[in-house]
């Protein structure tokens, strides 16, 4: 199953009094469409895109989205023997104020009173705030990443190319296109949060390293660095940067990196969202093994079967890695495996490559080494190891006698 969910019916099988509301509904699909003026944009490469069987799941959703907008509008209908009043009723303009919030994937990523309308159903995790908004039933749009060279693009590189792997298209989000608007860049991907009732959220930011060499190769002492360290924590610097009152780069991110558990374990748990509560996003300093073994206890709950089907997800992703051929020539830097489940499902992705770049040439990458400068080794598969080995030996919160039913995998 995918992580997106898809509809159990499709808008042919959903009973209507009356086919004005869905000729009005595929007349507002299309004069989005017009009004908006979206420019795809050529990619170098071959893009994913929808295929008869997607095209089928937005059909379906299609049909969800009416079916629910069915049981929310006006109640109240005249008779069937009442002739049809001259002027427009109520109910196609209740459908198109639903369609103004759900059939976003046509539209400019959402607006705080669109968000707003649907902050039951979608919120971000993680990550840069303001980078991601939801764009309709299933996908969202991703930001570019700022700085990048307006032709440059790593992030849209990578899932270009990881959606052309046969070994890895199956762990990554679904990869949709690159699109401009208002004068900005951004990738359309699949919304893994879609199908999935209020769920279990888990990201994770994977590697010992999470900053790009070029970040850190100007070795000049700056001033800022080590003011930042000291409001940090006062002993870090040594007696020799206390009296130089300056840091180098990397010296300043190495430490950030020690102030987690990036580091050690090679991974750190960026936040969690517990079904009914607010993301947990103050999680920096969980860096002691029985700190990170207590978060993704309390993550897991009591729920057995879950943590099974999350076990065999990550290592179904970690053989994946290992057989790409991409990923012996590119090193994944910042990137996350985001674990989601709910009563039914279970579903675990890699994302977030806005610092994937191509080693140089003649390079490999094993992603277990220890990085040095210029081997480019940032230490995933070791951190992917690692969380593994705590999903194994963490203990439940509670025992229960019951064996619950196993959950799907979602993919």
């Amino acid at each position: 199953m995918s992580g997106a969910g898809v509809a159990s019916r499709s808008a042919e099988q959903i009973p209507l009094a009356t086919d004005l509301p869905v000729r009005l509904y595929m007349r507002a699909l299309r004069q989005y469409q017009k009004l908006l003026n979206l420019r795809r944009l050529p990619s170098k490469d071959k893009v994913a895109v929808p295929t008869k069987d997607e095209d089928r799941w937005r059909n379906k959703e299609e049909g969800a989205l009416f079916k629910r907008w069915r049981r929310t509008a006006p109640s109240a209908e005249a008779p069937k023997s009442t002739p049809a009043p001259a002027t427009p009723t109520s109910q196609p303009s209740e459908l198109l104020k639903f369609l103004a919030i759900n059939a976003l994937e046509l539209s400019a990523p959402a607006s705080d009173a669109l968000l707003k309308s649907r902050s039951s159903e979608w919120f971000q995790l993680a990550g840069h705030p303001g980078s991601l908004a939801p764009a309709g039933p299933g996908t969202v749009w991703k930001r570019r990443a700022a700085g990048d060279h307006p032709a440059h693009n790593p992030e849209r590189d990578a899932y270009e190319a990881l959606a052309a792997c046969p070994h890895m298209r199956s762990a990554i989000p679904r990869y949709y296109r690159e699109l401009e608007y208002g004068g900005e860049r951004f990738i359309e991907l699949q919304d893994l949060l879609h199908g999935f009732r209020d769920p279990h959220v888990m990201d994770v930011k994977m590697g010992t390293r999470t900053f790009l060499e070029d970040e850190v190769s100007n070795a000049r002492d700056r001033p800022d660095l080590y003011e930042k360290m000291v409001r940090l924590d006062p002993k870090a610097p040594t007696d020799s940067e206390h009296a130089a009152r300056a840091v180098t780069k990397l010296r300043y991110m190495q430490f950030r990196e020690q102030q987690s558990a990036s580091a050690e374990q090679g991974f750190r748990i960026e936040a969690v969202k517990l079904p009914g509560q607010p993301p947990l996003t103050d999680l920096q300093k969980v860096r002691e093994p029985h700190q990170i073994a207590s978060t993704v206890a309390r993550f897991l709950g009591n729920n057995e079967g879950a943590r099974r089907a999350i076990l065999a997800r990550l290592r179904e992703i970690r053989d994946l890695f290992e057989r790409s051929d991409f990923f012996k020539t590119h090193e994944i830097v910042g990137s996350s495996i985001f674990i989601i489940y709910d009563d039914e499902r279970v579903g675990a992705w890699l994302i977030d490559f806005a610092k994937t770049r191509n080693v140089p040439d003649g390079l490999r990458v094993d992603h277990r080494a220890k990085w040095e400068q210029g081997n480019h080794e940032e230490g995933f598969l070791y951190g992917l190891d690692r969380l593994i080995q705590t999903i194994e030996n963490v203990k439940p919160l509670t025992q229960s006698h019951e064996a619950p039913a196993e959950p799907d995998v979602s993919r």
